[in-house]
């Protein structure tokens, strides 16, 4: 049987097939594989991960932490008395969309009348379920995506075309919400453009600022500097869709400016056309500052990227140490 019999207004439910779990990533076809690494002329390489213990000085939110590191049965020691061989041996309890991550389409979905009874359920991109599909709970305390995790975005190996619009460039450390018209002007002005399959990537110079910051941030430095996309603005949102980009990272927090405390029927728009009816995945609090210098530096704005996540089945986030080769 279907998962659904009304599709939400705007969305793209389907078009990839019945049973699909990647979204837009399909348009990252062998074609635009090939056209991301003609873009691969120097052979540099750059680290797009901050230190998954940063931000430091104060927590992005009261439910994530950095990393906590234990040992595990043995942490430089010897295995017996008479040996010579030193171990060490750790683990780590981990927030999966702390630092540097990704978030799968599983991490958002919407309250929709998606079976046409006049009564809204809790469902995800192409009519995944919440408590079918994204369960809280297995049975064992513990929750899984049995669809739209992570892992579907691993297998996709998430390498292609990157394209960096430099917003603090223009910006600088300033909090400001970019719309349709500047983030277009921004393009325009550091010759960016974007095909489908590409993905798009926003240097708004947050995570320099956390980096430089240290353990003396603040939370309203955090919450106060920068750029980010201003997910209210419907042609914003109609370009995202219209330009065919396979995915949208930036170096904030978020991506677009979050205005939780507003009333509102969506909370966060641009996550909720993306996630939950294209199906673009979302990367945040990635470092581009470095990659973006040396872009602005030679006159490019596109570079080979490389970044899938970890392969946790069941996970709705996960860290992501990306690298772009130009």
């Amino acid at each position: 049987m279907p998962r659904w019999k009304h599709r939400p207004e705007g969305s793209n439910w389907g078009d990839f097939g019945d049973d699909d779990q990647i979204g837009r990533l399909n348009l990252i076809t062998p074609e635009r594989r090939r056209a991301a690494i003609a873009e691969v002329r120097e052979g540099l390489a750059f680290s797009l991960s901050l230190p998954l213990d940063y931000p430091r000085g104060s927590g992005v939110t009261e439910v994530r932490h950095p990393p906590r590191l234990a040992r595990t049965l043995s942490y430089n020691s010897t295995f017996t008395p008479d040996s010579c061989d030193v171990f060490c041996d750790d683990k780590v309890e981990l927030c999966l969309q702390y630092s540097t991550q990704w978030d799968a389409l599983a991490h958002v979905g919407a309250l929709f009348d998606a079976d046409g009874d006049g009564e809204a359920e809790k469902v995800y991109y192409n009519g995944y379920r919440g408590g079918e599909d994204i369960l809280p709970d297995c049975g064992d305390g513990q929750p899984r995506a049995r669809a739209l995790g992570i892992e579907r975005m691993a297998e996709t190996c998430v390498q292609g075309r990157g394209v960096l619009v430099d917003l603090h460039a223009i910006h600088g450390n300033e909090q400001v919400r970019v719309d349709h018209d500047a983030l277009m002007e921004a393009m325009r002005l550091q010759g960016a453009e974007v095909e489908p399959g590409d993905i798009l990537c926003l240097h708004t110079g947050l995570a320099g600022l956390i980096l430089d910051r240290g353990d003396d941030l603040t939370p309203e430095e955090l919450s106060g500097s920068c750029a980010a996309l201003e997910g209210g603005d419907d042609r914003l949102l109609d370009w995202l869709d219209k330009s065919g980009i396979a995915a949208i990272v930036a170096d904030n927090i978020a991506v677009e400016a979050m205005t939780l405390s507003a009333p509102a029927k969506v909370l966060l728009p641009l996550h909720h056309r993306c996630l939950f009816k294209l199906g673009i995945p979302l990367g945040e609090l990635w470092h581009l500052r470095e990659l973006a210098q040396w872009l602005r530096a030679n006159a490019r704005s596109r570079f080979l990227l490389t970044a899938p996540p970890l392969r946790l089945p069941g996970a709705v986030g996960s860290p992501v140490s990306g690298v772009a080769t130009v």
